[in-house]
């Protein structure tokens, strides 16, 4: 176990299968997101599940909402970061992606979500190699 986590001991659930969707669906073929802190899948972990993201077709939106394991995750952002990087690998370019903390799930909800989605801070964030690097190897792990 790596000292210094912020959450030691996330809770973990069984990975859930999936419906089969059609090719024009967007989907791509590695789905999973790693957890920055830990070995585990965001879904595992319970932070994201098909119930939080909701996608509509007509106007060209998605939303996501997402749980940190703890109300005082520094890693929230990184997460956030995580899941718009994998939307841009693959949706279409003309969509909305809108990425929030589920109300009451942070303990700086106002801050996360205004950082996760102001274009501007998102572009400077991804641009450090440090934390692109990090991004990277949470949506392409293949380990889980």
């Amino acid at each position: 176990m790596t000292l210094g986590l912020i959450n030691a001991n996330p809770v973990v659930q069984a990975k859930k299968e999936r419906l089969a969707r059609t090719q024009d669906q967007h989907r791509d073929d590695h789905d999973d997101i790693r957890d920055p802190e830990h070995p585990y899948s965001l879904e595992q972990l319970s932070v994201l599940s098909e119930d939080s993201i909701t996608l509509d077709d007509k106007l060209n939106r998605i939303l996501i909402t997402f749980t940190p394991t703890i109300q005082h995750c520094s890693m929230a952002t990184i997460i956030g970061l995580c899941l718009r990087a994998k939307l841009k690998e693959c949706l279409p370019l003309h969509y909305k992606v809108d990425i929030r903390v589920s109300p009451g799930s942070h303990a700086d909800e106002d801050s996360v979500n205004k950082q996760l989605n102001d274009k501007e801070r998102v572009v400077a964030a991804l641009e450090n190699p440090n934390l692109r690097q990090l991004v990277d190897e949470c949506i392409c792990s293949s380990e889980m």
